[in-house]
């Protein structure tokens, strides 16, 4: 399992139950690395996306108490979500947000991709800063590119001891 996102200077993830910047290279990036997959998020994520539809031509898999939509798979607990992603190729599982998914989920994870936006965004919600993370070993950072004026660079991080489940 992989989780993607962009992160500000300070790894926040949002504002406001949203992005906090319009980046379409990142969009684009995420948009190629998801599609065909498996994407896991938050019930918040899933509202957050236009007329609150899941992605397309992606298995949505949504933790969530309540079943929310017929177009999606509801797993109610990890031990569901487990049991569910089992299923599917592990690289071709996307952790996709929100904050709290992310946080309980990185430790999972056998890579992160991250967008770095060096600006402070303002954002509400955080990550953990997989910098300052032991566990984490940067293994990929692109040179700084503009998108949409601000500037990114793209990042891979490895698990060297994901949590087994």
């Amino acid at each position: 399992m992989r989780a993607i996102f962009h992160a500000d200077s300070k790894w926040g993830v949002g504002k406001n139950n949203s992005l906090m910047f319009r980046l379409p290279k990142d969009m684009q990036f995420f948009r190629e690395t998801t599609l065909g997959k498996v994407v896991v998020m938050g019930s918040n994520t899933l509202r957050s996306f236009p007329n609150g539809k899941p992605l397309k031509n992606r298995i949505n898999v949504v933790l969530c108490p309540e079943d929310i939509r017929e177009d999606v798979i509801t797993v109610h607990n990890l031990g569901e979500l487990f049991a569910e992603i089992k299923k599917y190729p592990p690289d071709d599982v996307y952790v996709i947000g929100g904050a709290s998914v992310y946080r309980t989920l990185i430790p999972y994870c056998t890579e992160v991709l991250v967008t770095k936006v060096e600006t402070d965004g303002g954002a509400d919600v955080f990550v953990p800063d997989l910098d300052a993370d032991e566990r984490f070993e940067l293994v990929h950072i692109s040179d700084p590119q503009d998108d949409n004026g601000y500037p990114i660079r793209f990042c891979t991080y490895v698990n060297r001891a994901p949590v087994s489940f």
